[in-house]
């Protein structure tokens, strides 16, 4: 068992369990924490799902039959997004484990756990103890198997999924649009296609639709300008309404509009909680650290409740049970709804926009202008020997400004501000800056990175 151990140290991240195939995540760990999942939640039933990443099906194997050891049975989805697998979760009221890298390159398998009703879990509400029991089970030490094992029944669920997916939007109402979807070859080859068959009055085109976790077209990572390239002159050469840009496991979208311009996903979660406040007045909104001011802006002048919080969908989910918040937005592309059990959902953010598209008979390069008011920079990731020394490094220089570290550091400059924060799943530092100007976004990207790799 010599390098289980560290292993599976670095594959327990803040939010999901995450790491390369066979080096970091192997079968070994895979049963371990399959017990351990068991063990921690102490269901009756687990729900499993996994995308389309060649690991996963052997993954999955190993993990179920932890499970299904420890007494309880197994409702295997086979393929699904994300977004299916919380869904399942809800429906089903049972713990759900959805085997998937999200973005990341094809050699690397994670795990996303929840509890019943979708609920999450994060290395302070289950992660650490499922660590701890998989190392027992690694070393000898770990549960004994139940006398009667559990139960595998297998079940497609995507109808159902669709079905819920479209409650979210007016189907009287929708008018003819013209869509195309890139897939990056990840889950959304399954599942938007399935959805837009039942809205036969929107004209769509999937680019890159065939599952194939080698992502042989480009990452699936829409949040990096370089792989939207191809769906924006896509939507520009075919004359399309709205491009969407999904990740590898469906659960985040990026939208672009008909001139071919990206939407960050700071001016989708305005315009998302515009959409929730005209229906909900005064309701709660959340929206993580790295959004533009814009967000809490908005909010505030619709007569919601604004409340800032930390990168990830645990602590994201975790603070819209504990507040309420009927809708949540992170500027990375996630897109959380109370009535999707507060999980987060690409396909169901883009009936909410599509069905505010139909509704007013705008543009979305209308509909996203009065969200824009700001410059900023995106999100720079920088590779760097020791994250913490320059994060302290940067908290000195800046040390005359209003600061805080609810999540990385965040300095207020009066006219701009900015946020550096380590990667929860990648080794790097995150710059993430906002001006009043183009200019001063600039200037001040300039010497932020001059200051990082010193």
């Amino acid at each position: 068992m010599f390098g289980v151990v560290p292993n599976l140290e670095a594959i327990v991240k803040a939010y999901d369990i995450r790491g390369t195939v066979p080096d970091q995540l192997d079968s070994t760990l895979a049963h371990a924490l399959g017990v351990a999942f068991a063990g921690f939640s102490k269901a009756k039933t687990v729900v499993i799902g996994h995308d389309m990443r060649p690991s996963g099906p052997g993954l999955v194997e190993a993990f179920q039959r932890g499970v299904l050891e420890q007494g309880a049975d197994v409702v295997n989805l086979g393929l699904a997004s994300t977004d299916m697998l919380y869904f399942a979760s809800g429906k089903l009221d049972a713990p759900g484990a959805m085997f998937t890298a999200s973005h990341n390159p094809a050699q690397y398998n994670g795990i996303k756990c929840c509890l019943a009703g979708a609920r999450s879990i994060g290395i302070d509400n289950g992660l650490r103890d499922m660590k701890s029991i998989a190392l027992d089970v690694i070393e000898g030490r770990g549960p004994a198997k139940a006398k009667n094992p559990g139960e595998l029944t297998k079940r497609n669920m995507l109808k159902e999924f669709v079905d819920h997916v479209v409650g979210f939007i007016d189907v009287g109402k929708i008018r003819n649009l013209r869509i195309v979807a890139d897939t990056a070859n990840g889950m959304g080859g399954l599942v938007a296609p399935a959805v837009f068959e039942r809205l036969k009055k929107f004209e769509v085109e999937i680019m890159y639709g065939e599952l194939d976790g080698s992502f042989p077209n480009h990452p699936a990572d829409p949040i990096q300008p370089a792989n939207q390239r191809d769906l924006q002159a896509r939507v520009v050469a075919g004359k399309f309404d709205v491009g969407l840009a999904f990740d590898g496991d469906a659960d985040r979208v990026f939208l672009v509009d008909e001139t071919g311009k990206s939407v960050s996903g700071s001016t989708t979660t305005a315009l998302l909680a515009s959409v929730f406040l005209r229906e909900n007045p005064k309701a709660t909104i959340l929206y993580n650290l790295i959004c533009s001011r814009v967000v809490p802006e908005t909010i505030t002048a619709l007569g919601g409740t604004p409340i800032r919080t930390k990168n990830g969908h645990s602590y994201m989910k975790q603070v819209m049970a504990q507040t309420g918040a009927i809708f949540a937005g992170e500027h990375s592309g996630h897109y959380y709804f109370a009535d999707n059990y507060r999980a987060d959902s690409g396909l169901i953010a883009t009936m909410v926009v599509l069905g505010e598209m139909c509704r007013t008979g705008k543009s979305l390069s209308e509909l996203r202008a009065p969200f824009e008011k700001y410059a900023n920079s995106g999100e720079i990731n920088t590779h760097v020997a020791d994250i913490q020394e320059v994060i302290n490094r940067v908290t000195k220089q800046f040390s005359g400004y209003a600061q805080d570290h609810l999540d990385g550091l965040t300095v207020d400059c009066g006219s701009w501000w900015f946020n550096v924060r380590p990667s929860n799943t990648e080794p790097l530092l995150r710059l993430n800056l906002e001006a009043a100007t183009r200019e001063e976004c600039d200037e001040h990207v300039a010497e932020l990175l001059t200051l990082i790799t010193a």
